[in-house]
């Protein structure tokens, strides 16, 4: 049977990741290391300048204090399961998107890039929503790609982002192979003062400004298809090579 290692960024309490372990159990053996409070945004970060701790909440559930989802990944895999690779990671399932450049500050995406790094198949899922996700529909049709990417692989240096329309299970349309879409970004930045006259900051997206373009991953889901994009570890613009020539002597 197959063993499937699960994390997130929205930390060990959340609906998604519960509605997702619930969902793959049936499958085979599923364990869950996430974060012990929510890390969204957090990037693609390892904890180098601390030690991480590990608490058990059960039976193949288990929070890293002050772990990142990069670090559940090693942790999980190193510790929990002494080496033994995992025939799958899994991420998510994240309450709200992860689409077009938004994945480069994914957590979510980031615990699949880890695995693909160790060299084990990985999906990050994202449910298409804020608020009142029916986590337990998107975790049907998360299943439905686990089962054909257990069926079939996927290529070498390849992880998997997934966005799932939030409808059920029966409404959503299908599946669509998409790209990275792209968004005008207009996050704006808020001032607040502290009673003690200092000086507080507040990073916040205002507009979300995305572009409905056929074939992209928010295009996808708008129109009610689970969007899959592959991505890989190579960021290396091979366009880029042959078109900038000056700097070479």
């Amino acid at each position: 049977m197959p063993l499937i290692l699960i994390t997130n960024d929205d930390g060990y309490f959340s609906e998604g990741i519960k509605a997702l372990r619930e969902a793959l159990s049936s499958l085979g053996r599923v364990v869950v290391v996430a974060p012990d409070r929510n890390l969204s945004g957090v990037g693609h970060s390892l904890t180098f300048t601390m030690p991480l701790r590990l608490r058990k909440v059960e039976e193949d559930f288990y929070a890293v204090v002050d772990g990142t989802p990069a670090d559940c990944i090693h942790l999980g895999y190193h510790v929990i399961l002494e080496g033994e690779k995992p025939d799958l990671v899994c991420a998510g399932i994240n309450e709200g998107p992860n689409l077009g450049e938004d994945i480069t500050y994914s957590g979510t995406v980031s615990g699949a890039m880890e695995g693909r790094i160790l060299g084990i198949p990985s999906i990050a899922f994202s449910a298409f929503g804020r608020g009142d996700i029916m986590f337990n529909e998107v975790a049907k049709s998360c299943k439905r790609v686990v089962e054909k990417v257990l069926d079939q692989g996927m290529p070498e240096d390849t992880y998997l982002n997934v966005n799932v329309p939030n409808l059920s299970h029966g409404e959503v349309k299908g599946i669509r192979l998409t790209r990275q879409g792209k968004r005008e970004y207009r996050e704006k930045v808020f001032r607040y003062i502290a009673p003690y006259g200092e000086s507080l900051y507040w990073i916040a997206a205002e507009e979300f400004g995305w572009s409905p373009e056929e074939g992209t991953d928010y295009w996808a889901v708008l129109n009610g298809y689970i969007s899959v994009t592959p991505l890989q570890l190579d960021l290396t613009n091979y366009r880029a090579i042959r078109e900038i020539k000056f700097i070479e002597e």
